[in-house]
């Protein structure tokens, strides 16, 4: 690990938190299908690792969106790709890895109730309430932080340090 970073999540606290939050989703979904939306790149890990711990009957798609460049954001929430097949009348969960101002959240959720899916929710692993711009709903937190620049289990600078176990930040 770089000298700069200090572990804020470890390993074995994101394994317990995705089993809490995999046990809770499977209970509020019981019976049902649900169509997992996952946003690339960042939400990769976690994803896998939530939907591995479920029971509950589910499809995968993924979405990219960016407004980041380097450790900055832009600002600007681009839609890179969108999603492959149609999510109208179903039930849907948006798998995010951060929500951090809520730009990107809010612009998420408007394009996809677009395309009218029948319940449409919201995981986070990590939330930073403190930087919110734009208030989104969320229905399942996995940790809350500080306003630290994190790295680490998909967390990213300029598409590096992604694979780290942890969550980690960067020491000033």
């Amino acid at each position: 690990m770089d000298e700069h970073f200090k572990v804020l999540i470890s390993k074995e606290e994101l394994e317990k938190r995705i089993v809490e939050l995999a046990n809770q989703i499977d209970k509020d979904y019981t019976g049902k299908e649900l169509t997992v939306i996952c946003v690339m790149r960042g939400a990769v890990f976690f994803t896998v690792q939530l939907t591995l711990n479920m029971k509950t009957k589910l499809k995968y798609e993924f979405i990219t969106i960016s407004s980041y460049e380097g450790t900055d954001s832009t600002g600007d929430v681009m839609l890179r790709t969108d999603l492959r097949e149609s999510i109208e009348g179903k039930d849907v969960l948006i798998v995010e890895d951060i929500i951090d101002t809520g730009k990107s959240m809010d612009y998420l959720l408007g394009h996809l109730r677009s395309k009218n899916p029948r319940t449409l929710k919201v995981c986070t692993l990590v939330n930073k309430s403190g930087r919110r711009e734009v208030n989104v709903p969320i229905d399942y937190t996995g940790f809350e932080i500080d306003n630290k620049y994190i790295v680490g289990f998909g967390f990213d600078i300029d598409n590096n340090y992604r694979n780290l176990p942890y969550v980690a930040y960067l020491e000033a």
